[in-house]
């Protein structure tokens, strides 16, 4: 259990729901009655959390288009039938103090503040592991995602563009809340083969202990809509990202089971 780094980078209502996870498995003292009810406190609010944020409490149709409510929430579902607006720019971008493929100043290198703080961890814990991680892409604005797709769409045709690259709106690039990351064994490149490197091996293996989830896993396309993605993390918090990775769920099942 990372407690301190858990501390930091998740809201309190996750962490009350893993001390109650705890007092409940009887590996936490709870002799003081103080801590129990805090502890279920915390946990009833978790599970508002978790009910407000559920994938049917949260879409509604503006102008024929469905789109999310929940746009600041750490959970927030986008996929091809939920949409950001295309205004939407989160209010706490920030660059995250870790290494990147490339240089120079950019918006892709930019997450929000939340994210970038669990990134900075998970790369430290990489490091002192012996894993050389690079980050490549985070945030995109709708009109940058706009003309990727439409880049992807003229070189391979819409339909198949469609299972890498996000139509405008439906990317989780804009969330700010996700990082691609690769490594120099596959040339920083962003491809399926880095998840059989010992990086990418490490990455599955990690990013949950640190608040993320590998967005678009093996064998789940029929459910995200995309293809596999092994350098494509989400922030989504430590407690959740665990219990997506320990039980093979993607976050639409997750989120739907809320």
């Amino acid at each position: 259990m990372h407690t301190k780094i858990a501390k930091t980078i998740i809201p309190k209502v996750i962490i009350g729901s893993v001390v109650t996870s705890l007092a409940l498995s009887g590996l936490l003292n709870t002799n003081s009655t103080g801590k129990v009810e805090a502890a279920s406190a915390s946990s009833i609010s978790f599970s508002k959390f978790l009910k407000d944020n559920a994938a049917n409490r949260t879409l509604k149709t503006i102008h024929g288009i469905h789109t999310v409510t929940n746009l600041s929430s750490t959970v927030v579902l986008v996929n091809k039938q939920r949409n950001l607006p295309a205004n939407y720019i989160p209010q706490d971008l920030v660059v995250p103090n870790i290494p990147f493929s490339f240089s120079g100043s950019s918006p892709k290198k930019q997450m929000r503040k939340i994210a970038a703080n669990a990134l900075e961890n998970l790369f430290a814990a990489a490091k002192k592991d012996g894993i050389d991680l690079k980050a490549v892409s985070g945030y995109r604005s709708y009109a940058t995602q706009k003309a990727i797709f439409q880049r992807n769409a003229s070189i391979k045709g819409e339909a198949v563009a469609n299972k890498t690259s996000a139509h405008p709106g439906q990317s989780e690039h804009q969330t700010g809340l996700t990082m691609d990351i690769s490594s120099a064994s596959v040339g920083y490149a962003l491809e399926q083969s880095f998840g059989n490197t010992k990086e990418g091996k490490w990455l599955k293996a990690n990013a949950p202990k640190y608040g993320f989830i590998i967005r678009y896993g093996k064998d789940q396309e029929k459910i995200t809509g995309y293809s596999y993605e092994p350098w494509h993390v989400r922030y989504v918090g430590v407690y959740i990202a665990g219990e997506i990775s320990k039980r093979h769920l993607t976050l639409e099942e997750y989120l739907g089971q809320s």
